[in-house]
């Protein structure tokens, strides 16, 4: 049986996108559970861990992401293909090897068919990470994004979230490195998913206390990969109002107004051709 856990904080997203997508892939006999957050996102996600793990038929676990929306209806299948090694212990669409902070995409990434949808500049889709070059998948990784995380009944029964960690970030990586500590894999499935979510950027980050020189250090580190979040972030932006534009033209172009005066266009394009050729009257060059 494979079962999907999904941690709440507000309903809104989970009924527009989690939850249709959920009942898009899952089986007859697949569990749902679906808790309201509590607490850090680690203790909101080991609640979930906990209740799969009483389940003696578990295949997998899949941690979906509210404003996540999977949309591959052999979504399963690609699961069971990644779980028939027994030593896959996590696997989701997207990840990295060579990781080096929780920027992950700054390492060797392996991508599925990952869509960014957006509302700004009147909608539309582009790839979510398009400013890399990734493997496909299957490919094994250090780690992977945490908008949706499958992991194995080993996973789910022996393997914990930092609930520590109160900045909602970072608890998808320190999992992987913990999974492969213990000496298991992490890997990336080919599927298709959907992520819903605006493109501005979050600019805005709450001062810290820093004290010794090591936290300081790990502070600036932390902002460099906020300034190149925010930069690719700008990057999605300009194609989406590129896109936008886009459309207007064609919106234009296949207008009625628009074929009608087709031939007088024609017309001054070609008085303007025929003016740029003839020859300038004496007495009025330019002494530029």
């Amino acid at each position: 049986m494979i079962a999907f856990g999904i941690s709440i904080p507000d309903p809104d997203p989970y009924l527009e996108y989690a939850k249709p997508g959920i009942e898009l892939v899952s089986e007859p006999d697949s569990l749902v559970l679906a808790f309201s957050s509590v607490g850090t996102a680690g203790r909101s996600l080991n609640l979930l861990l906990d209740a799969a793990a009483t389940h003696d038929d578990l295949e997998a676990l899949v941690l979906v992401h509210t404003f996540t929306q999977l949309d591959d209806p052999s979504f399963c299948a690609a699961v069971r293909r990644a779980f028939a090694d027994p030593n896959v212990a996590v696997a989701g669409c997207a990840g990295a090897s060579g990781v080096r902070s929780l920027a992950w995409w700054e390492g060797r990434t392996s991508v599925g068919d990952v869509i960014l949808r957006y509302i700004d500049h009147g909608g539309g889709e582009l790839p979510a990470y398009p400013w890399l070059e990734p493997a496909p998948p299957p490919q094994v990784v250090d780690t992977i994004d945490g908008c949706v995380m499958v992991l194995s009944p080993w996973a789910t029964r022996n393997v914990r979230f930092d609930e520590a960690l109160r900045f909602g970030h970072g608890h998808d990586l320190d999992y992987c490195l913990q999974v492969r500590a213990a000496g298991r894999t992490v890997t990336t499935i080919d599927t298709r998913v959907i992520i819903h979510r605006s493109l501005d950027p979050i600019e805005d980050w709450e001062p810290l206390e820093l004290g010794d020189e090591r936290m300081r250090a790990r502070r600036a580190e932390a902002q460099a990969e906020a300034a190149r979040s925010v930069s690719y972030a700008r990057r999605l932006a300009i194609d989406a109002h590129v896109a936008e534009l886009q459309r207007t033209v064609d919106e234009a172009a296949g207008s009625l107004s628009w074929r009608a005066t087709r031939p007088l266009r024609e017309i001054n394009q070609l008085r303007r051709a025929q003016q740029a050729r003839r020859p300038e009257p004496p007495g009025r060059r330019s002494t530029l």
